[in-house]
């Protein structure tokens, strides 16, 4: 029983230290990308290459990181100790990334076409071609991970050596959040259509409050977890990092929300494996190559149900698992449970698929 009254005042003393930076508003969490340097600079997309880490060899192929509309790619990268690409790059693999930047009304008619057939693909084959290798591991999360699918399925010929989708809903039925919204949608919906296309799309504080009703009951008791996590230096970090990466959201393009709209409001597409993209239909039936699927064990805006669907779709890869982690939307790809479970998981099917 004396445990805890000797560790009192260290912890006493921690939290104080922490509160007082907080009111201060010093920095808790190591904000510093990691670095990278530019290997390809196009109009719809910039693709970077991580530096090596000195005295570590480079070894495996390349990993190609897919973001989804909206969010930023810093989700990939969020801060040092809870970076998926500072833990890749310390196991000597090679990471590439594709990001889109900002989008704006220019970008209005872009629909889930473009990145399937354009974006990605053009991505894939700037990376191999850089990396000199004959296949690449491409991995996308959220919404990246569903391009990162239909990539795979349409274009056959790509050198990929495996597809990776992390939180990734592919049967919006098992969607909670989609299933209360659908009432709404009988009464406002003939109204959602003029007002997106009036405006090019969806503003960017309208995705960051979509983000944060998907996790509501954490964004409410954020004041309680910080008292109550006080004297803890690392969980006030990661709260600071994610409040950093809300901060920077983007728009949704007009074309791209009205397709997700229709898919989540009225035909759950995506659950039937096939879409109609650029008048042709393509089905992740299709896909030669090994999948891996991690779903996040609290998630709320993809729950497991709704994610690892993807395997009944991908009956044509010779090598399809499912992986369960704990974490939220975010927290199943950056959070601090991440380094231990879906990071480790990631990396071990790579080097399963890197011959």
């Amino acid at each position: 029983m004396a445990l805890p009254i000797v560790g009192l005042p260290r912890k006493l003393g921690a939290a104080r230290t922490n509160l007082s930076d907080k009111i201060q508003r010093k920095p808790i969490a190591d904000l510093r990308r990691m670095p990278r340097d530019i290997v390809d600079r196009r109009a719809s997309f910039t693709l970077y290459r991580y530096n090596a880490v000195p005295g570590i060899p480079v070894r495996g192929r390349p990993v190609l990181l897919v973001p989804p509309l909206a969010a930023p790619a810093i989700a990939f990268d969020l801060r040092r100790g809870c970076s998926l690409i500072e833990y890749f790059v310390q196991q000597g693999r090679p990471v590439y990334l594709a990001d889109y930047g900002p989008v704006n009304f220019a970008h209005r008619g872009l629909g889930i076409e473009h990145w399937v057939d354009s974006v990605v693909p053009s991505a894939v084959e700037a990376t191999a071609e850089h990396a000199g290798v004959d296949a690449v591991h491409l991995a996308g999360w959220s919404l990246g991970g569903i391009f990162t699918m239909f990539t795979a399925a349409a274009h056959p010929e790509l050198p990929l050596a495996s597809a990776t989708a992390v939180a990734s809903p592919f049967d919006l039925r098992q969607v909670p959040l989609f299933a209360l919204a659908r009432p709404l949608d009988r009464v406002a919906g003939p109204l959602v259509g003029p007002a997106y296309r009036a405006m090019g799309g969806i503003p960017a504080p309208l995705t960051r409050l979509g983000f944060q009703v998907s996790s509501l009951d954490k964004y409410l008791t954020k004041p309680v977890a910080m008292l109550t996590h006080a004297d803890d230096r690392d969980f006030l970090a990661q709260l600071e990092a994610v409040d950093e990466f809300m901060g920077q959201m983007y728009a949704y393009p007009g074309r791209t929300f009205g397709q997700l709209y229709h898919v989540v409001m009225r035909t759950n597409e995506f659950a039937t494996g096939t879409m109609e993209l650029a008048g042709r239909v393509v089905e992740l039936a299709k896909i030669d190559v090994p999948v891996l699927v991690v779903a996040g064990l609290g998630d709320t805006l993809a729950p497991t149900a709704a994610v690892q669907h993807l395997l009944d779709l991908v009956t044509g890869s010779p090598d399809a698992q499912l992986v369960q982690a704990p974490g939220g939307h975010l927290g199943v790809l950056t959070g601090r449970a991440a380094r231990r479970t879906t990071w480790p998981a990631m990396e071990n099917f790579f080097a399963k698929h890197d011959d």
